[in-house]
């Protein structure tokens, strides 16, 4: 059976492209979606007599208009802290007592604001990438099930999220798993018999110092996975479905060539256009 690099002499013809939009396309689209966030943003910074305050004001108010006006809040007050730190309200304490320190001045936001276009293009346009953030990943996933299914229908049980929901747990369904190891694609037999173990990635963009992380976190699932296949004598066996344009930056392709080479038959690497030549029910139940 061939490799994944073997393909490496032509990675273009075996990537997946998820369409995006053009900028300035979606600068109409923006303005519906965040022209009545930023007002609201706007009047909250005009009675807040502080930034610590402002925080407050916003983390009273119900989702999604709270996620969205912290992200402004981000970019305006506090690029030290992520998104996902401050909008865990249990957290904001513990948030103003180790950044507030950091947040700018509130004065200083007024004037800032007051000073950019009306509306702010610049700024719904971040927004925007906000929004689609993940939807790629999404549609690779949706796009693996939905070819698994026409393959292999109702021969095997398939688990994970299509598109957005919450990742298969490993410690859930795999007997004596001992951490809480997510994935995005579990296969067994209808007997429960485990046999596949899948992670989804699509990479738009990939380099430096994440390139090597992601080889050593992969390279330690696969150690992990096929330790445990070996402890309890099951056929399980681990997948990795990468697509995007990328996989051909950097050392990315070699990296994930050396990891299928690491897994001696038990590991595969694939991206969607690979699947019909690669993803077998041969390799399924070797």
């Amino acid at each position: 059976m061939t490799s994944f690099g073997d393909y490496k002499n032509r990675p273009s013809q075996y990537i997946t492209f998820v369409d995006s939009e053009f900028y300035p396309d979606y600068l109409d689209e923006g303005l519906a979606l965040y022209g009545s966030v930023l007002e609201q943003f706007a009047e909250l910074i005009d009675i807040a007599n502080s930034s610590d305050s402002l925080l407050r004001s916003i983390m009273e108010l119900p989702d999604p208009s709270r996620t969205q006006l912290l992200r402004i809040f981000r970019k305006y007050l506090s690029p030290d802290t992520s998104v996902e730190m401050l909008k865990v309200k249990k957290n904001m304490p513990i948030i103003i007592r180790d950044y507030g320190h950091r947040f700018r001045k509130i004065q200083e936001v007024k004037e800032k604001f007051a000073s950019r276009p009306k509306p702010d293009e610049a700024l719904m346009a971040i927004l925007m990438e906000y929004k689609d953030r993940g939807k790629k990943g999404y549609e690779l996933t949706e796009a693996f099930f939905l070819w698994f299914e026409t393959h292999f229908g109702s021969d095997y049980l398939i688990q994970g999220p299509i598109r957005a929901g919450k990742d298969v747990l490993l410690n859930k369904v795999l007997k004596n798993w001992k951490s809480q190891t997510p994935a995005d694609i579990f296969i067994s037999h209808c007997d429960r018999t485990p046999l596949v173990v899948g992670f989804a990635r699509y990479d738009t963009d990939r380099g430096g110092a994440q390139e090597d992380d992601r080889t050593s976190a992969n390279k330690a699932k696969v150690t992990d996975i096929l330790r445990y296949a070996e402890t309890y004598n099951l056929p399980l066996k681990v997948f990795f479905l990468n697509d995007g344009p990328g996989l051909t930056l950097g050392s990315m392709w070699n990296d994930y060539a050396a990891l299928e080479e690491y897994g001696q038959g038990r590991v595969m690497v694939c991206t969607l256009k690979m699947l019909d030549e690669r993803f077998t029910k041969d390799w399924l139940e070797s």
